[in-house]
């Protein structure tokens, strides 16, 4: 008997306790980097002040970009086709893998270096240190993907905990500075110390030389999934860019302090993410009738729980709020309602994404980001225009619930298609 048809065979039980321990790391591994994250974000607005901190802001969204151009060529392939697969297999393509990430990190952080270089004034030094950063920004996110692929959601838990304890330190160091590119020195160095520990605890080192056989190798997943990933990072930072010149960088930090508001509930969101398409593939190969199910109860699941947190958000006194934020909660607490409202919708549509993406489904999941994206940079903008940045908050809303919708229209389509003809989402070497 294979390995696949003992997991198929499996009692309900321990197949149940295996999702739920896998679970229980990627919501503990996304806690752990959420934390840092949201240290790093409340300590930044409260050194620097409202508008220095939309200047961070900007440099932080032009790393989700560069994090997703990387997901998308390395890591999303690697989660779809080799979760589950053998150890000798998956250590070969966590090898090609990391080594893509790296070498995006390398080409894309030289093009920073340069553009920062030419910028000057108070976005410039950021960007500079941004690119001088994303080498080992990458690599970090590489390894905990790749974890996660194997199962090994520990690893990826221990390796974000040591980026956190390397922070420390380095935003102290930041802090006596007092400048936004020494926060982005810091940040970034602290990552490139768990990337290193990554290395150490996987045992595998990146294989640079051997991302364009990677590419080639994935090219029916990796282009559109970069493509699809792009489209969803750009669309923010576009919006972010837009936002600046229309209602100024200011509004940028406001947006920014709201959504670090819902940070906790973000961290859960992202946690599940982690493990949500490995663990669909698993449900497609053992019952692909319960995949549907499986999605939804994800998608709603996470909705549900956004408006909650949300709820409790508008209860905050203005006291605590100023304490967490400084300056930035007061125009940050005007837009709880809409970010919450649009973080729920983008919950909904996770349970849909996951399942595309387990189908393989590229195509699909392509339409639907495209679609998504471009509501998303026209109610965000267009409501900018309208009413400032209340209303891009509105147009953000709006935009997330309506594209939540077309990526469950086509999983439906694309779940019919598949009990028609299987597609084949795992390689095995």
């Amino acid at each position: 008997m294979t390995t696949e048809e003992e997991k198929a065979t499996a009692p309900a039980g321990s197949v149940r306790r295996g999702f739920v321990g896998r679970l229980s790391w990627g919501l503990a591994d996304q806690a752990a980097s959420s934390i840092s994250n949201f240290a790093v974000g409340i300590y930044v607005a409260r050194s620097l002040g409202v508008t220095a901190f939309g200047v961070f802001s900007l440099a932080w969204v032009t790393y989700g970009v560069v994090l997703n151009v990387s997901r998308g060529l390395a890591t999303d392939p690697l989660v779809v086709r080799f979760s589950g697969a053998s150890d000798a297999s998956w250590r070969g393509a966590v090898a090609r893998s990391s080594g893509t990430a790296l070498g995006v990190g390398a080409a894309i952080g030289a093009a920073c270096l340069l553009v920062g270089l030419a910028l000057g004034g108070r976005v410039g030094p950021a960007f500079a240190c941004l690119g001088v950063m994303l080498p080992g920004l990458l690599l970090q996110d590489a390894w905990r993907y790749a974890f996660f692929a194997a199962g090994a959601g520990r690893k990826a838990f221990v390796n974000d905990v040591v980026w956190g304890v390397a922070l420390v330190p380095a935003m102290v160091a930041a802090a006596r500075v007092g400048s936004v590119a020494a926060f982005v020195l810091a940040w970034g160095a602290s990552a490139t110390v768990a990337a290193a520990y990554g290395c150490v605890q996987s045992g595998i080192l990146p294989r640079a030389a051997r991302a364009r056989a990677w590419l080639r190798e994935q090219r029916d997943l990796g282009y559109r999934y970069l493509v699809e990933n792009v489209s969803l990072s750009g669309a923010s930072q576009l919006r972010a860019y837009g936002l600046g010149v229309i209602a100024g960088v200011g509004a940028v930090g406001a947006v920014r302090g709201a959504e670090l508001l819902l940070g906790p509930f973000l961290a859960v969101l992202m946690g599940l993410s982690l493990v949500t398409v490995a663990e669909a593939a698993r449900v497609l190969r053992r019952a692909p009738h319960r995949l549907g199910s499986f999605c939804l109860l994800l998608g709603g699941g996470q909705a549900v729980a956004a408006l909650l947190w949300g709820g409790a958000l508008l209860l905050i006194p203005d006291r605590l709020g100023e304490l967490v934020l400084g300056d930035v909660w007061h125009s940050a607490a005007q837009l709880i309602v809409p970010v919450t409202l649009g973080v729920a919708g983008a919950g909904l549509g996770t349970g849909a994404a996951a399942g595309l993406r387990a189908l393989a489904a590229a195509r699909r999941s392509l339409r639907c980001q495209l679609f998504a994206s471009a509501c998303y940079v026209t109610g965000g903008l267009g409501g900018a225009a309208l009413a400032g940045t209340v209303g891009s908050a509105w147009g953000v809303a709006a935009a997330t619930l309506a594209g939540s919708a077309v990526w469950w229209l086509q999983l439906r389509s694309a779940l019919r298609e598949h009990l028609k003809e299987p597609i084949p989402e795992v390689r095995t070497s």
